[in-house]
């Protein structure tokens, strides 16, 4: 029960807008993630399950179609050793040339070629025999010395077989002195033995173009690759015939290729095939395409189910938040006696008659308000307010007029007694306070500005005597431009308070005014004691401080706070100090933020 309920707690404090969040994540995002994530595997899967079977497909139709070309050729073979004439007519001892040829015109000149036009994978047959008396040309050859140190006949002697399929590299037929790729069946012909009888061999090569093929054919799927029994590449999509090139053919290295997923089928059962295989490699770009078009497919419309559901949510969600948040900001206002409508169609669901009940609601405590309570304090906090502007109004005369009579009383003393510095500085303490009475401007010329500033300024130096100086330098043309009063006076008065009392030599204050780059840049320097990098940090940070700061370094920060309420922001205020050589205090101000009297005004008291 405890979980229930503190599970409903944390539901409900769940801001509505986060709510609706949550529903839209959890409720339809997720499960269209999670749904398309399995739709997906469970896809790549049924692709390479796929794929996997057109590899077999082409791998089984490419070894179909080898194997079906050298058993053609085999068959001929067979068909050729069988023949009774051709075998009696290759063991027959001819008397002449003449003999040999007549025989020849009768039974054997077409007797072998007939085979090739139904089997055009075959490019020659040739057969061989030690019967020294047969001429050979043509398709008849005897197996002299020179035959039995070809390629050809070395292998299949050292084969040991009757028949055997042979891959070589011997002598091209049409050139003696080059060489060429041969794949050959090669079959003793001893189906018709007899005491008499010479050894013949009959030797069908094939057109390797015809294999190539094939094998081409299939590379689309996957590169295959034609291997005999020693690993020896024969035939590839890569390079066509392997060894044209090269003395021997290339091996193919299956260490090379562990990482890939080799499909290997031998060509056949037959003992003469015994070890030709047909190796496949899966071509990945293919896969590859496959399923990058299903994760296209699937994120495209992921992307717009997405799409549309979130713009439903975003609508739905706008509705409600909207709404509610107008409603809780009126009625925070209630709560500080603002009481204003909501000025809105609310609609007609449980939102909307809320609206439309806070509404009655508060115009019913705004009228209650106002007739009943609100007129009573009104009379108060006037009266109130009368008794305390006549307070400040008898305070306000008071003490102007009790500080004037007691700087008169002074100054007829010093008069009388010939203190003419005392007599001096009272006279400008006096010009200084009624100054800042009649004073009533927010913003003054710099002129004026500066005039009040040498009033106090000389009354610093009537105090610190020979130990101050100050120095002005302000340009003609920055005199008329108007700033906020005491902005430059509180500066000077810092300086002298923070920098120059505190150092045991000459102190001095410098004020410089000058327009540069449509700015007007005034700067207050002084050569006092100075801050590290820590007090200086400190002070601009409770300058810049929303807070008020209880009188630290209240001067600099007024003098900031003042031209930011002006100025905004576009006032470039900057205060540099080093410990030992002072400090300097500047501020620009834009000329277009700034009023001009055209008319010369103020007084010159020395500036």
């Amino acid at each position: 029960m405890f979980r229930t309920i503190r599970f409903r707690s944390i539901v409900n404090d769940i801001p509505l807008n986060y709510k609706f969040i949550l529903i839209y994540v959890i409720g339809i995002l997720l499960p269209i993630f999670v749904s398309n994530v399995l739709f997906m595997d469970r896809m790549s899967g049924l692709i390479k399950e796929r794929e996997e079977q057109n590899l077999q497909i082409s791998l089984e139709r490419a070894r179909k179609d080898i194997h079906t070309m050298i058993d053609g050729g085999v068959a001929v073979s067979h068909a050729l050793i069988t023949d009774k004439l051709l075998t009696e007519s290759m063991d027959r001892v001819y008397d002449s040339q003449l003999d040999f040829y007549n025989t020849l015109d009768d039974q054997l000149r077409h007797r072998v070629t007939s085979y090739i036009p139904v089997n055009n994978q075959i490019q020659r047959i040739g057969v061989y025999t030690e019967n020294p008396t047969i001429v050979p040309g043509g398709d008849y050859y005897v197996l002299d010395n020179d035959v039995r140190s070809g390629t050809w006949f070395e292998q299949w002697k050292a084969a040991g077989e009757t028949l055997k399929v042979l891959a070589y590299r011997d002598q091209a037929t049409n050139d003696r002195a080059a060489t060429s790729s041969y794949l050959s069946v090669i079959e003793k012909m001893d189906y018709y033995n007899a005491d008499n009888s010479y050894q013949k061999l009959v030797r069908i090569d094939f057109y390797l173009n015809r294999f190539y093929d094939v094998i081409a054919r299939e590379k689309s799927s996957l590169d295959l690759y034609l291997v005999n029994a020693q690993n020896q590449i024969i035939v590839s999509a890569d390079d066509k015939y392997q060894g044209e090139m090269e003395s021997s053919y290339a091996l193919f290295d299956m260490s090379k290729a562990a990482d890939k997923d080799l499909h290997i089928v031998p060509i056949g059962s037959a003992s003469y095939v015994k070890g030709w295989k047909l190796i496949g490699v899966p071509q990945e770009t293919r896969v590859k395409q496959a399923m990058l078009s299903m994760q296209l497919y699937f994120g495209m419309l992921a992307g717009i189910i997405t799409l549309i559901t979130s713009i439903f949510i975003y609508v739905m969600l706008r509705s409600y938040n909207y709404r509610v948040k107008r409603l809780s900001r009126h009625m925070q206002k209630v709560g500080n006696e603002k009481f204003e409508l909501i000025n809105m169609d609310g609609g007609h669901d449980e939102i909307g008659h809320l609206i439309s009940n806070f509404n009655m609601m508060t115009a019913r405590i705004h009228s209650l308000i106002n007739n009943v309570y609100k007129l009573e304090i009104q009379q108060r906090s006037q009266e109130a307010e009368r008794i305390r502007a006549e307070l400040n109004l008898l305070q306000s005369q008071m003490n102007p007029h009790f500080l004037f009579n007691t700087l008169n009383a002074l100054l007829v003393v010093s008069t009388k007694n010939n203190y003419a510095d005392v007599k001096d500085i009272i006279k400008d303490l006096s010009k200084l306070l009624r100054r800042l009475l009649n004073w009533k401007d927010d913003v003054v010329t710099l002129e004026e500005e500066m005039s009040f500033t040498v009033m106090y300024l000389g009354i610093e130096k009537f105090r610190f005597r020979d130990k101050f100086e100050y120095y002005i330098d302000i340009t003609e043309e920055a005199r008329r431009y108007k700033i906020p009063k005491m902005s430059i006076q509180q500066l000077a008065e810092n300086a002298c308070k923070h920098g120059i009392q505190a150092i045991e030599g000459l102190g001095y204050v410098k004020i410089q005014a000058e327009i540069v780059n449509e700015h007007l840049r005034v700067v207050v320097s002084d050569n006092g004691k100075g801050m590290d990098k820590e007090r200086l940090q400190e002070v601009l940070y409770h300058m810049r401080s929303k807070e008020e700061s209880g009188g630290y370094n209240i001067g600099i920060r007024n003098v900031y706070r003042r031209l930011e309420l002006y100025y905004d922001d576009k006032v470039n205020f900057n205060l540099v100090s080093r410990i030992g050589e002072g400090t300097e205090v500047s501020f620009e101000i834009p000329l277009q933020l700034l009023e001009r009297q055209d008319a010369k005004g103020g007084v010159d008291d020395g500036i």
